[in-house]
């Protein structure tokens, strides 16, 4: 009897343990839960404040990249313009060489200087003339104004070269203004026997 009795204690006390093994597991699981979304939501902020960080980094960037792009077109000049001062220069010293008076080649060679050192000057920049006179006309390069009657040149050949053109690199600045040579007109003669003939221009 009393060996039953303890069974009967022994029985009661695991299943007491068991019931209680698993309250406490019911109860730490609410805790893990909390934890994990405490660690969910840290990574949330750092995630957020990463990406307040990139924009603004973005934003930076972007106004850094319209303030040079702003000064690059304001001084997109400065090359050139530092390569015409002395040219400027030149010009200044051959007006006044000028003054003092002279038989005049003086100046002539003054400005012949000037002009050779803009041309150099616009050389550098990748400017360069177009050699039209005595070339055949070409509509992507000359600009015709007139056409003269030549019987020494080539029909469609520049003759004469009013200003010249100009290419920047590969692109052209503007055409050359120019005269190109057409054939002469003739002229109906009768001669006396009242025959016809052909004659040039009449002088």
């Amino acid at each position: 009897m009393e060996d039953e009795s303890k069974k009967h204690d022994g029985e009661a006390a695991e299943e007491a343990s068991e019931h209680g093994a698993e309250n406490k597991g019911a109860a730490s699981e609410p805790d893990e839960l909390r934890q994990q979304l405490e660690k969910k939501e840290s990574e949330a902020r750092e995630n957020y404040d990463r990406f307040l960080r990139q924009v603004a980094e973005l934003e930076n960037f972007k106004k850094r990249m319209a303030r040079e792009k702003g000064e690059a077109l304001r001084y997109a000049n400065e090359n050139l313009i530092k390569d015409l001062l002395p040219v400027l220069d030149n010009l200044e010293r051959a007006v006044d060489h000028a003054k003092g008076g002279g038989n005049g080649k003086p100046l002539v060679e003054g400005v012949e200087m000037v002009l050779k050192g803009f041309l150099d000057a616009l050389s550098k920049h990748g400017v360069t003339q177009i050699s039209a006179k005595g070339a055949s006309f070409d509509p992507e390069r000359h600009e015709a104004i007139a056409q003269v009657e030549s019987a020494e040149c080539e029909p469609n050949t520049v003759v004469e070269e009013h200003h010249k053109g100009y290419y920047l690199l590969d692109r052209l600045l503007r055409p050359s203004l120019v005269s190109v040579a057409k054939t002469p007109e003739t002229k109906e003669k009768k001669k006396p026997d009242g025959e016809v003939e052909k004659g040039g221009r009449d002088d």
